[in-house]
């Protein structure tokens, strides 16, 4: 998302010359599967977590170039909004102890940060939205100075025709409008890496949208958007609007949006790729000099550049990532759906239940999406993301279920034999799954947290939302997991 472009315009010509390399792209994409050119000894697996930055009350600190050039750190990079900053946490192998480096590097990169972004002026916050955001956040002077995020509201604002329109109905109901994709900026979130083969890519894509519910419900934690009590994850409307490149007649006419659960199980990690060529117009038609075939046929690594980056602007929940370590290309799920926060602890947690999850149903004798509609899963995610928690889904064999409690009977043991599988040790299956089964038990997740600390509240709205914000980021700074906050 933060890949540096240069601030132009594009003709129409430049658009036909990108179509026609995005499909030489996509041509050689598909040789390089036949041919197995893959890396797919040892998997990997990372993390990337977007951070909010706010001021000593608690409103949003407009600062993260500030920020980044006080931290200094190659791994802390620009977002979109002006408020935010993302880190990306060195890749690891669950084998060798993979998550406790990544909660002891997690830990350790944001301490640090936080002691120099402070001096500053500016403070992290790891939650989905930040919920002191005002309609005075949401305008164009907000976007980070990166030309690719003025250059990408553009386009989506030039495909669209007219202002953004966020419509959210929760328990209180918003409506406004904006000239800018800004309020995609409100949504920070954590990204889950699991590299796989191209044989077992589908398994693993088809196993994460069945999941997504579940992963929604047990973590959401973005209760609050510009002062209105909405979603419990109120980050999955708020993005899927904020970047719907659709008016409203191509809507009613069935075209696809940029933000996407998906419509389909696949068989390939192809599939993908060739949906996002078929069905989305480039936003940034930009063309390089590389020639795949060429590059391929020398016995190279093609970088397939104007594929990857169109792929960067297609916001699938879980998005195929073709990329190249050490000259070998490699296939990755990235798992995007899920909050940052509260607390590193729960950071961890929720990726220890993914890794295990996913891969205990991947290489399950029986698919799970083989019992199940697509629209089913896709349903529930969107019920979970609305009643978080407390959400009932429907399962295969079961039916309609507390996602609670269909973590606590089913999923959590699936997800220690995942996590064995991948040779994670356990004492950490034990601590992280126990953080899972902890909120399972209270009913607590951040979103729950927050939203009943709120409920207690009285006084102006804003207020009462800047002082329990400071006190969620007092118990972040704890790492001691929401649940067992007071």
């Amino acid at each position: 998302m933060g890949e540096e472009v240069e601030a132009q315009e594009f003709s129409r010509a430049d658009r036909t010359r990108h179509r026609e390399k995005v499909r030489r792209n996509l041509d050689v994409f598909a040789r390089m599967l036949r041919e197995e050119r893959f890396d797919t000894t040892d998997p990997m697996t990372g993390l990337e977590v977007e951070l909010n930055l706010v001021d000593e009350e608690g409103d949003p600190a407009l600062k993260n170039s500030e920020a980044l050039e006080a931290i200094a750190d190659p791994d802390f990079q620009t977002e979109l909004g002006q408020f935010n900053i993302e880190i990306n946490v060195p890749p690891a192998r669950l084998r060798e102890g993979g998550l406790t480096t990544f909660e002891d590097n997690l830990r350790r990169s944001l301490n640090d940060a936080e002691a120099k972004s402070s001096a500053v002026g500016a403070h992290m916050v790891m939650i989905g939205i930040l919920p002191t955001l005002g309609e005075g956040h949401m305008s164009l002077s907000s976007l980070s100075a990166n030309p690719r995020y003025k250059l990408l509201s553009e386009q989506i604002l030039d495909a669209r025709g007219e202002d953004i329109a966020i419509a959210i109905d929760g328990p209180e109901r918003l409506r406004t409008t904006a000239d800018s994709i800004v309020p995609e900026a409100a949504c920070t979130s954590t990204q889950f890496h699991v590299q796989t083969s191209p044989d077992q890519f589908a398994a693993y894509w088809n196993a994460s949208q069945a999941i997504a519910a579940v992963q929604v419900a047990v973590a959401a934690n973005s209760p609050y958007l510009l002062g209105k009590e909405l979603w419990r994850e109120t980050r999955i409307p708020l993005f899927e609007q904020a970047t719907d490149t659709r008016s409203e007649e191509l809507k009613a006419q069935g075209v696809r949006p940029r933000v996407w659960f998906g419509e389909r199980w696949i068989t390939s990690v192809f599939d993908l790729f060739e949906e996002n060529v078929r069905y989305f117009p480039a936003l940034l038609p930009i063309t390089d000099d590389e020639d795949p075939l060429a590059v391929l046929e020398d016995g190279g690594t093609p970088t397939l550049p104007e594929l990857r980056l169109h792929n960067g602007t297609i916001y699938r929940w879980n998005r195929p990532v073709y990329d190249i370590s050490h000259g070998v290309p490699h296939l990755r799920v990235e798992n995007r759906l899920l909050a940052a926060g509260p607390t590193v602890a729960d950071t961890i947690a929720n990726a220890a239940f993914y890794f295990g999850l996913v891969r205990a149903l991947a290489e399950s004798e029986r698919p799970l999406w083989s019992q199940m509609s697509f629209s089913a899963a896709e349903e529930n995610f969107h019920v979970a993301a609305r009643q978080g928690i407390e959400a009932q889904i429907y399962w295969p064999g079961v039916g309609q279920v507390r996602a609670t409690e269909l973590t606590l009977r089913r999923l959590l043991p699936l997800a220690q034999d995942g996590l064995e599988a991948w040779g994670a040790s356990g004492a950490e299956i034990d601590r992280l799954l126990g953080i899972i089964e902890q909120r399972c038990l209270t009913g607590t997740n951040g979103a729950e947290w927050f939203v009943q600390r709120m409920h207690h509240a009285g006084g102006d709205r804003y207020d009462a939302l800047r002082e329990t914000l400071l006190e969620y980021t007092r118990g972040m700074h704890s790492n001691e997991p929401v649940h067992t906050w007071a």
